[in-house]
């Protein structure tokens, strides 16, 4: 029986190393497995490309963006996504808040040509339609516009220069639904969906449960060649869609 576990040990190890390329997975804190396309820094050279290394500081996992640092919360290597936070956000202190102005139009893929390894929503080219995060928009005004439906009031946690009345608001914000005397002070993605528009507390929550950027550009050319820019995840049957 001794002899019968070893081999399928054995066997497994070879399977593993097959699938890998001879990278087991790898790790930092709470993420545990870091896989192709992604590598940890100090992993052999033949592990994962370059462009979608992670950092682990303090035993937290680090992803790195338009120069800037977001802690990893989970890696989805079904609908390829992974899901980052602003690591200046605290769940339970709303004052907190994200150290970088960040929106779809950081992201090359929402207009027609790009070449970032990230992506904003789920197909390979102009996810102007389809994104995988939504926005908050913090912004600071002259006078008092509380009565307005998507002005929700931040002022008790949030001070901009210690002047004037703070707003969250939940959602894009076009050019005419901002009042005069009105300054956009951040935007900040989410990808909680559930959150409620109408208190500042839920709109926290959703900054800090992070937002889900894709890396469906580098599968999508594996798997659709010259067509990839019509590449989609399919949510229904949980596949990558060529688009023809």
């Amino acid at each position: 029986m001794m002899w019968r576990n070893r081999a399928f040990m054995v066997i497994l190890l070879l399977l593993v190393h097959k699938i890998h390329g001879g990278c087991p997975p790898s790790s930092c804190g709470k993420i545990t497995n870091i896989n192709h396309p992604f590598r940890l820094k100090g992993d052999p050279e033949k592990c994962g490309e370059k462009r979608y290394e992670l950092g682990c500081e303090n035993n937290v996992t680090v992803l790195y963006l338009y120069s800037a640092k977001y802690h990893v919360q989970s890696i989805n290597y079904k609908n390829y996504t992974v899901r980052v936070v602003d690591p200046a956000l605290q769940h339970h202190n709303l004052s907190s808040l994200p150290l970088r102005f960040l929106s779809r139009s950081n992201f090359s893929d929402t207009y027609a040509y790009y070449t970032d390894p990230y992506q904003a929503g789920l197909r390979a080219s102009v996810n102007w339609e389809s994104l995988s995060f939504s926005h908050i928009v913090l912004v600071n005004c002259n006078d008092s516009v509380g009565e307005k439906g998507k002005y929700v009031e931040s002022g008790e946690w949030v001070k901009w220069e210690g002047k004037g009345y703070s707003y969250a608001i939940g959602g894009d914000l076009k050019a005419e639904d901002l009042e005069v005397g009105c300054e956009v002070k951040l935007v900040a993605p989410t990808s909680l969906s559930t959150f409620d528009n109408h208190s500042y507390s839920s709109m926290h929550t959703a900054l800090a449960y992070g937002f889900e950027i894709s890396w469906i550009k580098l599968p999508c050319q594996k798997h659709c060649s010259l067509s990839y820019r019509d590449c989609y995840f399919d949510s229904s049957n949980q596949k990558l869609n060529c688009g023809y």
